[in-house]
């Protein structure tokens, strides 16, 4: 019997098996735990969802699958990577333009370390304030026309932090269905009233606030520019009439944006030709297009003014590095200063999409962008592709439930600017291979019980 097959005729043993006992062990941990006095915890193991992760672990291992995550690179990580020694066609990386590791931008981070040192050492409120801080702030504002900016020192807190903080109990807090993790903890930290409306549904959203603004002080609608698990993005022109006519705050997170839409890069407003101070807050990274590390807000001098003094995750802490600062906005001149890089990236973009329909894959909602989803279904196939394409020399992520809806896992493509052609070409045409030998397993694993 071949090890392929071997792996199949063992496969819903394993499942039910585990499954068995992982059922076993919860319900004896609710046997041993009265409703009115919870059994005391100790075991970090009893969080949820530590069963679930311990049982896919084990099917992996039965299967002689590798964890796809994790994996260690051993250099700059562009189109092209390293892993192990073996050089890889890179599909996993947010380097948008190929900034990271420009000379010039290398040299802006070493000449800040040189003046500065590594650390700010406190937050910019007690004593970590440096001019590379502002500079990179009113070079952020300037890119929006708005009125200031303020950088943290993280993406994700920025989101949890700011909208945490700028609502509270009596107001609602609108979010697309698929928004990032970041928005929702912002929400449930803020202690909003919270509504989701389905994704890129803004009649949905038109439809919710029309029946609901008349109970809420105030009210944050929070979007993507461009969502980072689908590749598509809203109707900008639309969220600011909706956002107007029900007087509500508009957040677009552009953090998969700045840099990949809009003919010279400006992000979704360019995009769209709106004006950006229509947008109540910008919200963005700049650790993707802008190769450094970090998160910003932009928009109007009172927003800015009141995050500085209230905002936990700007006040406590510290400041960032200002190699880091420096380097983001190198980034961000060249970004202005190259359109040509905009240009490679959406080519390859449309190339992408192209020649992936061509070939009969399927690429959800995408829009033809820098993210590039290919649908596969089920978790186990997905995991499946993207460890035999790592075989061959392709790097590229699943993304599984729950990140992603059930049955909707995928593989991730990031597109850059410093992708090759024929390194497309082949990444697609191994794809559409693999997952053909990939689907056969399944169907053997599937009748081999």
């Amino acid at each position: 019997m071949t090890r392929v097959k071997q792996r199949a005729s063992l496969t819903d043993t394993i499942r039910e098996n585990l499954l068995r006992r992982a059922e076993t062990v919860r319900l004896a941990k609710m046997s041993l735990a009265r409703p009115d006095q919870p059994a005391p915890q100790t075991d970090f193991s009893t969080l949820p969802g530590y069963d679930e992760l311990r049982l896919y672990e084990r099917i992996g291992e039965k299967l002689g699958l590798g964890n796809p995550y994790f994996r260690l690179h051993d250099g700059r990580a562009g189109a092209e990577t390293k892993i192990d020694g073996r050089a890889l066609t890179n599909f996993a990386s947010y380097d948008y333009l190929g900034l990271n590791a420009h000379p010039e931008i290398t040299a802006a981070a070493h000449a800040a370390i040189d003046r500065y040192g590594v650390s700010s050492s406190a937050s910019r409120c007690v004593a970590g304030e440096r001019p590379v801080h502002l500079q990179l702030e009113r070079a952020i504002a300037e890119h929006y026309g708005v009125e200031d900016s303020l950088v943290l020192v993280s993406g994700y807190s920025t989101n949890v932090s700011v909208i945490g903080q700028i609502v509270g109990p009596n107001d609602l807090v609108v979010l697309d269905s698929v928004i990032h993790n970041s928005a929702v903890m912002g929400s449930v930290l803020s202690g909003a009233n919270r509504r989701g409306f389905l994704h890129n549904d803004l009649e949905n959203l038109d439809s919710l606030l029309s029946e609901t603004r008349h109970r809420f002080e105030r009210v944050l609608i929070v979007v993507e520019g461009h969502y980072s698990m689908d590749g598509d993005y809203p109707d900008l022109p639309k969220l600011v009439d909706i956002k107007k006519r029900h007087g509500a705050w508009l957040m677009v997170d552009e953090a998969h944006a700045l840099g990949v839409l809009g003919p010279r890069g400006g992000g979704i407003a360019e995009h769209f030709g709106v004006e950006p101070r229509e947008i109540d807050l910008w919200m963005g990274t700049l650790s993707k297009t802008l190769a450094a590390c970090g998160g910003y807000i932009a928009g109007s001098a009172e927003l800015i003014r009141y995050l500085k003094n209230f905002a936990g995750a700007f006040a406590y802490s510290v400041a960032m590095p200002p190699a880091i600062a420096a380097a983001a906005a190198k980034a961000l001149e060249i970004l202005h200063r190259e359109p040509e890089r905009v240009a490679r990236l959406q080519h390859n973009a449309a190339l992408f999409a192209r020649l992936a329909k061509e070939r009969g894959l399927d690429l959800g909602t995408g829009a033809g962008t820098a993210i590039a989803p290919i649908i596969i279904g089920d978790s186990l196939p997905a995991v499946m592709l993207s460890e035999v394409l790592f075989e061959r020399g392709i790097n590229v992520m699943p993304v599984l439930h729950p990140a992603v809806p059930a049955k909707q896992a995928r593989l991730r493509f990031f597109l850059t600017a410093a992708h090759a052609e024929h390194d497309i070409v082949r990444a697609l045409d191994e794809t559409v291979a693999c997952l053909s030998g990939v689907r056969e397993r399944m169907k053997e694993i599937d009748v081999g019980g």
